[in-house]
């Protein structure tokens, strides 16, 4: 049998993608196949350290044997209820996050980031009752691709195309406490942030700024919503970003990596917000899944058994620390928290390096066109770490060739 060259199945898979796809993803440049731990596999058998865990989704790494069993597990019992029925996994999904938060705190559970997004700012507008509905949010943000969350999504790009939007809508700079103190008035229903923007290249604020976002709403009784879908659940060594600075938000969503992999989203809401749905006015088909929210209680108990958040933290300052040591010309610096960090160029050549690296056995993106977003799987080792950082200066020089020639 005649041996296909390299890449074949890669690009019979990319062809038959371009007749039945949509174009909204363009051709993705690779085909997976299987994965283990930190490391992802290729349909033509090429191996790669996934430094991106499907856009900080997949925590605890690729088949990790607690979230195989308790899905194994769960779909052989019962796969859906839909929400007329209540199932164990579900409830103690609820049980266990409204823990994360303070005092009292109810849960609902939905399929992603931008269904918990929606979910949240239709607490806000019913909260209101008309009185009140304009939004401060920032340039930088990403909340979803819904209409509602990409009404708040400050990237005009993104917004564009589909414009008439849901609002008002006030946009200001992200991490500038001044600037969120003169937008919000007594018009302003809710501010909506993140603790850290992930898709604008992991941009972490001045420290103190939730705390000061809390105030601002307080001050003209707007709630304040965060939006922890990225940063949440151990991404930066804490199981939320805001309760770990103090901050109670009066609703806080999540998702990626709360299922390990699988499809789930929540919100938690406090004191007042709390109680604003009443019977029938927000729902879910697929939301708090029974086989979702097996996977996520699978994530939260190896995380604690493990003592994931503490690695986070480890791994995360032994990485930054050594791309402290990397001198390149095309590096200008590096940022993050944790096992989210972001690599910044002195050239808009990101995505020419996520080539170099997919073509060294890395997987990173080009999030900008100067910055390289990591967000690995939490269980990342230290020599994992360091096989990127070993490799990152010759991947600078063969894009500095490139660019040169």
């Amino acid at each position: 049998m005649t041996a296909l060259p390299t890449g074949a199945v890669t690009q019979l898979m990319q062809d038959r993608w371009d007749i039945v796809m949509m174009r909204n993803y363009g051709t993705p440049p690779i085909a997976l196949d299987h994965g283990r731990g930190a490391r992802v596999w290729d349909v033509d058998g090429r191996v790669y350290l996934d430094l991106l865990g499907g856009i900080a989704v997949s925590s605890l790494g690729h088949a990790h044997p607690a979230v195989v069993e308790a899905v194994t597990r769960q779909v052989a019992l019962l796969a859906h209820t839909s929400n007329l029925a209540i199932h164990e996994p579900g409830l103690a999904l609820a049980e266990r996050l409204s823990t994360l938060l303070p005092g009292s705190t109810r849960v609902f559970l939905c399929q992603d980031g931008a269904t918990a997004n929606e979910a949240a700012l239709k607490i806000v507008r019913k909260s209101m009752q008309g009185r009140r509905s304009e939004i401060v949010a920032t340039h930088g943000s990403f909340h979803g691709r819904t209409l509602g969350a990409l009404s708040v999504t400050g990237n005009p790009a993104k917004r564009a195309p589909f414009e008439p939007l849901p609002g008002p809508v006030t946009f200001v700079e992200f991490g500038d406490v001044k600037a969120l103190r003169a937008a919000v008035t007594d018009t302003t229903a809710a501010i909506m942030l993140e603790p850290v923007q992930g898709e604008s290249g992991v941009i972490v604020p001045v420290e103190g700024y939730l705390a000061a976002a809390r105030q601002i709403a307080d001050d003209v009784g707007a709630l304040l919503v965060v939006d922890e879908v990225q940063s949440g659940i151990g991404r930066t060594g804490e199981w939320l970003m805001c309760a770990a600075q103090g901050v109670l938000p009066d609703v806080v969503t999540l998702a990626k990596g709360l299922g390990g992999g699988l499809p789930v989203g929540a919100v938690l809401a406090t004191g007042a917000a709390a109680e604003v749905f009443a019977t029938g006015d927000h729902g879910s088909t697929f939301g708090g899944n029974p086989v979702s929210c097996a996977a996520a209680l699978a994530v939260l108990d190896t995380i604690e058994r493990d003592g994931l958040l503490e690695h986070v933290r480890t791994v995360g300052d032994h990485w930054a620390a050594s791309f402290d040591t990397v001198d390149h010309p095309l590096l200008a610096g590096h940022r993050g928290v944790g096992l989210w960090r972001a690599l910044e160029l002195t050239e808009p050549v990101a995505a020419a390096l996520e080539v170099q690296a997919r073509s060294a056995g890395f997987l990173i993106n080009g999030v900008r066109p100067t910055s390289i977003r990591l967000a690995p799987p939490l269980v990342l080792t230290i020599a994992e770490a360091d096989e990127f950082s070993a490799a990152l200066p010759s991947l600078l020089d063969l894009v500095m060739t490139q660019v040169s020639s």
